[in-house]
Parts: C-alpha cells; structure tokens; sequence
C-alpha cells in the first residue's frame, strides 16, 4: 500500500495507478479513494473510477443523503466536484512524463435535477508536449437512465512540472 501512495506524490502517475488497481477486486472505489487522498475535498463524494485511459475518463457517484440538497436532489456542488474529478484525471491520464496540470476555470450547465447514481464521462486531447499551454476539455453527466443532468466545461493549464 504505502508503494501506491507514494506514486501519488506525483499526480502524472495517475494512469499508471490505475493500470495497477483496475485489475482488481474493488480496484474503481480503491482508485477514488487514492485520489481522495489525494485530493481531500474530491473525496467528500467518495467516488468510484469505472475506465481510465489516455483521453478518456468515466467516475462514478452513487447518491446519498450527505450529497443532497434541500430539493432532495444531487447538489450542484457535488455535481461540480464529480465533473472537476472525471476532467481531471482524463487530462492527467492524458499528460506526458514531467507535465502537470491545474484546472483554471470551471463552469457547469444544469440540465435537470439529479437523482440516483450519476456517472461522469470525459473525452479529452492527448497532450503531446510538457509545453505550457491552455486544453478546453468538456465532460457529461448523466443519470441512471442516461440521461444528461450536467454538462461541465473545464479550462486546463499544462506545462512542465
């Protein structure tokens, strides 16, 4: 355990973590619960990575009553921290070796009231170069029955670490 929390001293070994803990038994919840290391705040939805590979992410958040609002839906802000996770390790599963990258704007469409499990899913670029540069990178998420409830549009700066 402590080999794979040292790999995420160094969040470009995010797709190599997983490639290590998609094999297994529960690999998906252990993968978000590493990145909730990680990332503390992300942790509070206690999600679960379902794919990820270079420029391509799906999480998953099962609904709860700690995630909801006073219209008993999914809050927005949680929808927010799901769609910053599932662009964010898209675009860190995207990067070459001695790249980083920080989100620098976040915008969210709400399209309908979540309820239930929502799943959120990323295409993104593959970054070729550690060059310093701005990605638009968009993801979806949707509900149970497949239907979008959020749309989020994220601003990534990359460069070399």
């Amino acid at each position: 355990m402590s080999k794979l929390l040292a790999k995420l001293v160094d969040p470009s070994q995010v797709g190599t973590l997983w490639n290590m803990l998609s094999a297994l038994p529960g690999g998906g919840r252990l993968m978000g619960r590493l990145i909730g290391r990680m990332a503390p705040y992300t942790g509070t939805i206690k999600a679960e990575v379902l794919e990820l590979q270079p420029g391509r992410a799906r999480v998953l958040m099962r609904d709860r009553r700690g995630l909801r609002n006073h219209l008993n839906s999914v809050h927005a802000i949680a929808l927010m921290n799901l769609g910053e996770m599932t662009t964010g390790v898209a675009m860190l599963a995207s990067l070459p070796p001695k790249t980083r990258g920080i989100p620098m704007r976040l915008t969210m469409d709400y399209l309908k009231k979540a309820r239930g499990t929502i799943t959120g899913t990323c295409d993104c670029a593959i970054v070729a170069t550690n060059d310093k540069q701005e990605l638009d990178v968009t993801g979806e998420l949707t509900n149970e029955a497949g239907e979008t409830v959020a749309k989020i549009y994220a601003k990534w700066q990359v460069g070399p670490a």
